[in-house]
């Protein structure tokens, strides 16, 4: 399928949606949570500054990459059929280039204002996310969200790194909590699209093995969640008030997951799709509250 070819000019906002903002704030929330719990006290306001604007425009690039390279099953499917490079109000030549200016301009920001450490780890995220996931994984097995999901999981570790210049359990187990989200997270939203998936002839789990096998994976993953997710508690990284509330959402996480298997509705997986975002969101604001209370 060629190209479609557009008579609309670009504009600002469809460099802005390339960059997938919405995704990035969530990255940028869990990257702050990463840099609040590296210290006692109050993050240096440089590294929160700095630190946060080079890991976004990093990760905006790889995202501008990911528009890049499935610009041809984006025009497929209704989720995705109007982003810029694929409706071509955005040439791929320019796409290329912004995603090369505001990634090597996020690059410097963090080797320049920073410290290396966390712009090696940013620039191994990148490569995770936008080739060797978007490039690779995404079309050669039904296991790519769970191979490729450590990139996406990498931003505490990013945050933490910026503050301490170092890699500790602590950050390491944030990203274990993340990447055991990202695929019952992920296969929610692979359920609801699944007909839009087989036409673009993505492997995804439900293309490949079924619902009835997603939905499976979705409750067992949700279980591995709920596990890592009390981990700052037992490693004593948080106190009781952060160990109620990862209890409370993981069994809403776990609820919404059984009434996908049990009894679905045609907006139940959209809904767990978009539970999970919340889920994740309040979990990581419940660490810093808990961090900073006691």
């Amino acid at each position: 399928m060629t190209d479609i070819t557009s008579n609309q000019a670009a504009s600002w906002r469809d460099f802005y949606e390339m960059c997938k903002p919405r995704v990035v704030m969530l990255m940028i929330l869990t990257s702050l949570v990463g840099m609040f719990l590296a210290v006692p006290g109050m993050v240096p306001m440089d590294v929160l500054i700095f630190g946060n604007l080079g890991i976004a425009l990093v990760a905006g690039s790889g995202a501008v990459v990911n528009h890049l390279i499935d610009r041809k099953i984006d025009i497929i499917m209704k989720r995705t059929h109007n982003r810029p490079v694929a409706q071509g109000r955005v040439e791929p030549r320019q796409a290329a280039i912004f995603a090369i200016v505001i990634g090597v301009l996020g690059m410097a920001i963090l080797l320049l204002l920073v410290n290396p450490l966390s712009a090696w780890l940013t620039l191994a995220s990148f490569i995770g996310y936008a080739f060797i996931y978007t490039g690779y994984l995404k079309h050669a097995t039904p296991q790519n969200i769970v191979i490729g999901g450590l990139s996406g999981a990498m931003p505490p570790l990013l945050g933490w790194a910026a503050v301490t210049g170092t890699i500790e359990p602590g950050a390491l187990i944030l990203v274990l909590i993340i990447f055991a989200w990202t695929p019952p997270h992920f296969w929610a939203l692979a359920i609801h699209r699944k007909d839009e998936y087989a036409k673009s002839g993505v492997p995804m789990l439900p293309v490949t093995h079924g619902e009835f096998v997603t939905k499976v994976h979705i409750i067992v993953y949700t279980v591995m969640l709920i596990a890592a997710s009390v981990l700052p508690f037992f490693t004593g990284m948080s106190s009781w008030l952060y160990l109620g509330s990862a209890l409370a959402l993981g069994i809403g996480f776990l609820v919404w997951s059984i009434l996908l298997m049990v009894r679905p509705r045609p907006t139940t997986a959209m809904d767990t799709f978009k539970y999970s975002i919340l889920y994740l969101a309040l979990l990581f604001v419940a660490l810093v509250v808990d961090h900073y209370l006691f």
